[in-house]
């Protein structure tokens, strides 16, 4: 057969006459020895946005996540017992118009069951007068409704998709004449706190005394010590309070939920080995820092997360925080309606406090625990008096936004939260709305992971106090992947079941101007 024609011989071969190999082989002895180079982790093309996350999103039709498992079952579990309490509600109302007015709520929760389980589009929010509607429609309609995928409950991003689902739950009583402030998780959260009594005074018992802390700003070394010892232990205790979150865990025994809030010294020595990002000796040279170079005013915020023990444990760290003078000022950033079952409202607030101070929670407790109780609720409360502690609730953080788009969408938050010497950020929730709750990978940076939180100039410093109970991980340091990898291994659903935790600290960019485009 003639070589003509043939694309694997020569030209010269086929004039010579002969056939020249089909393919050449080089021997590359005496070159260097291949390295071992790692692909990036693939990061979503393009612009950024809610439906498409600098990494890829999780999503509720992914069956390995638990973003599936919220979305197929947490979900439906949770608005049944809230159609639960209002049912209950309902039988014990007599007047006829509040019967019909509630039973209309509920008439509305019943069909967002049934979107929820049907995985119904994502409609728009109904105009309920309240300050975020428009920011919602906003979104889904940029985001949510022209685009493809992305348009129903199961593939949507599950961050959004669930925060979607609790605006929803709102407008079923919003739109109500009698039923607009009513809370379906009310019940659940004072319930909650009322059974951790063995927490509460443990913690009560040792904090009731004021003056127990050196107030100076510049204490001598014991003093320095020892309050690195107490700040240390109680950002533990901050971080473990976190474990009750009855989104979570809502069949939970009392001996579950007690073994749960233990916070004994002995338990936190021992759960300090399951943070697996442990920024906390940096953020005590944070916070001495900034007490040694600002005489005046020292201004840390709190983005709070769950109501009830959490609440508690919140309360007894900002009140260590003012009497040792690591701060002056408090600012708590709570939500403005009910929110992921037990997220802090101004109404969680005012229960905790003034149920210390007069109620009758815990009808086995002694004298002196209950006096140590109400020392703390009146401390509290005259704290509140001398604007030191500043409840507030902006618009945004009940939005279906990550963080990311704090520093465009809430400007003006963004700006009073860049007046903070520190941010402290909650729990989970606000941990997946750092980091855009998508697919890093565990060894990326926590600073990489909350993008504009970090980058932005003006952007606080920011510390992240998260039990891990959901698929994002970050901030591992440069063996994250392995770690990672080894957890899941040998201990699958580890992400979900609370027993480890991240404490991360984020620079910022701290007094640059702040610039909007």
């Amino acid at each position: 057969m003639s070589g003509y024609g043939n694309p694997n011989v020569s030209a010269q071969a086929q004039r010579n006459g002969t056939s020249s190999p089909a393919k050449v082989t080089l021997h590359l002895g005496h070159l260097p020895e291949k390295g071992e180079i790692k692909a990036p982790y693939p990061r979503s093309p393009g612009r950024i946005d809610p439906n498409n996350p600098p990494w890829p999103a999780y999503r509720g039709y992914h069956e390995y996540s638990f973003a599936h498992a919220t979305m197929h079952s947490r979900l439906p579990t949770i608005l049944g017992k809230a159609i639960e309490d209002a049912t209950r509600t309902l039988n014990e109302e007599s007047l006829e118009e509040r019967v019909v007015d509630l039973a209309q709520c509920i008439d509305r929760m019943e069909e967002l069951m049934a979107d929820l389980s049907g995985n119904a589009k994502l409609r728009p929010i109904v105009d309920d007068g309240e300050a975020d509607v428009i920011t919602w429609n906003k979104e889904i309609t940029k985001f949510f409704r022209a685009l493809d995928p992305g348009k129903d409950f199961m593939s949507a991003p599950w961050l959004f998709a669930e925060a979607y689902k609790y605006r929803r739950l709102r407008e079923c009583f919003s739109v109500s004449k009698f039923w607009n402030t009513y809370d379906v998780f009310y019940r659940q959260k004072n319930d909650t706190f009322s059974r951790s009594s063995e927490a509460v005074f443990e913690l009560a018992m040792r904090f009731a005394e004021p003056g127990l802390i050196s107030k100076t700003t510049h204490p001598n070394q014991k003093e320095l010590d020892a309050q690195r010892l107490i700040f240390l232990e109680l950002t533990q205790v901050c971080l473990w309070g976190n474990s009750t979150d009855l989104s979570l865990l809502i069949n939970m025994t009392e001996d579950q939920i007690r073994s749960l809030q233990s916070t004994g010294g002995e338990h936190l020595a021992a759960t300090e080995q399951n943070i697996l990002g442990n920024d906390m000796e940096r953020i005590w040279e944070t916070v001495k820092s900034i007490r040694e170079t600002k005489a005046d005013h020292r201004r840390i915020d709190f983005v709070l997360d769950n109501a009830g023990f959490e609440l508690y444990c919140d309360f007894i760290y900002a009140d260590f925080l003012i009497q040792s003078g690591l701060a002056t000022e408090i600012r708590f950033h709570g939500k403005r309606y009910p929110w992921f079952v037990s997220d802090v409202t101004k109404k969680d607030w005012d229960w905790l406090i003034n149920n210390m101070c007069y109620g009758h929670l815990f009808p086995e407790a002694s004298p002196a625990e209950m006096q140590a109780l109400r020392l703390l609720a009146q401390r509290w409360k005259q704290y509140e008096r001398d604007g030191k502690w500043i409840y507030e609730q902006h618009p945004f953080w009940c939005t279906g936004y990550t963080y990311w788009d704090l520093h465009s969408e809430a400007p003006d938050l963004f700006f009073h939260l860049s007046h903070s010497d520190l941010v402290l950020f909650k729990g989970d929730l606000n941990h997946r709305k750092l980091t855009y709750d998508c697919a890093a990978p565990a060894s990326t940076p926590f600073e990489e992971a909350i993008g504009p939180m970090a980058s932005a100039s003006g952007a606080p410093k920011i510390v992240s106090l998260r039990t891990v109970k959901s698929d994002v991980v970050v901030g591992l340091g440069p063996n994250g992947n392995e770690i990672a990898k080894r957890l899941d291994d040998q201990e699958p659903g580890w992400k979900i079941s609370g027993k480890y935790a991240v404490v991360l600290l984020s620079e910022g960019r701290p007094g640059e101007p702040v610039t909007f485009e």
